[in-house]
């Protein structure tokens, strides 16, 4: 009987050692495909940015932050370019068009902050809007008379019944609504580069020209500190422009004029290198 004990133990050791051996001699054939496929190529590095963009939909200009990198190669141009215009909370208002009641606001606010933090300007084609991002672009057709304009969201508002957008004063005489204070109309929501050619030929037909505005203060050492960071790293020194209400001077830092799209989707790549990620379009009169 303890030869027939025996017999199976030692049977059952050679097993497990036979099975060891082999094990250990098998070559890591897998190991090292393996990790080739693991290590991501550049471009997919770019693209990991996006999905934290879309924590801030309120920022329009929050998807240039892709500059923070290095953004030599023509690919990362391109991906530039696509972001500084198409933004990432773009596809889920892409569809906005309302109908509705829009008034406007001018004189009382004339000099004050809007919700961007930047001063109004009643005679800038602004307007103010309860949920359509801050800053973004909307086109608002009378429909009563068909006219149409072209403003930046930078406020919010109205907050006066079921009104739908507040038009700064230029806006709302644009389209003819300033006579009677409200009228009925069409607001689309649009990106910068599908406003760029509106905002370009309104700025001619007032004898003005369309800049990036880089910064508004209220210090002029302010001002002239940005004026000097962008003009250091090679390109076109900006125009402190100042305006004036009441006691109070405001200093506006503008670069430009902008004369296509092509000069503008450059021009925000430039700056975004240097960390300056929100531009947005104004219109001024010819700067010297």
């Amino acid at each position: 009987m303890k030869k027939i004990i025996i017999l199976p133990v030692m049977l059952a050791l050679n097993a497990c050692s036979t099975n060891q051996i082999k094990t250990s001699e098998a070559p890591p054939i897998q190991t090292p495909s393996l990790y080739q496929q693991v290590s991501p190529p550049k471009a997919t590095l770019v693209t990991l940015e996006l999905p934290e963009q879309a924590k801030h939909p309120m920022r329009h200009h929050s998807i240039i932050e892709l500059g923070r990198g290095s953004l030599e190669s023509n690919r990362d141009l391109e991906n530039f370019k696509q972001s500084t215009f198409q933004e990432s909370w773009l596809p889920r208002i892409a569809r906005y068009i309302k109908k509705g009641i829009a008034s406007w606001y001018g004189p009382g606010f004339h000099g004050k902050k809007t919700a961007t933090g930047e001063i109004f300007d009643m005679y800038e084609m602004t307007a103010a809007h309860k949920t359509l991002p801050i800053p973004s672009y909307a086109q608002v057709t009378n429909l009563e008379n068909n006219k149409t304009v072209v403003v930046r969201i930078n406020d919010r508002g109205p907050f006066v019944g079921s009104r739908l957008v507040d038009l700064s004063y230029a806006a709302a005489k644009k389209i003819g609504i300033q006579g009677e204070g409200t009228g009925k109309v069409e607001i689309k929501a649009i990106s910068q580069l599908q406003a760029l050619p509106q905002i370009q030929q309104t700025a001619e037909s007032q004898n003005k020209k369309v800049y990036f505005q880089v910064g508004s203060f209220g210090s002029a050492s302010k001002a002239l500190k940005l004026q000097g960071k962008i003009a250091s790293n090679n390109m076109p020194e900006p125009t402190i422009h100042t305006s004036k209400h009441r006691k109070n001077t405001l200093y506006k830092v503008q670069i430009g004029p902008i004369k296509s799209t092509e000069n503008a989707e450059m021009l925000s790549y430039q700056l975004a290198k240097i960390g300056i990620t929100d531009p947005q379009i104004v219109t001024a009169s010819a700067q010297n």
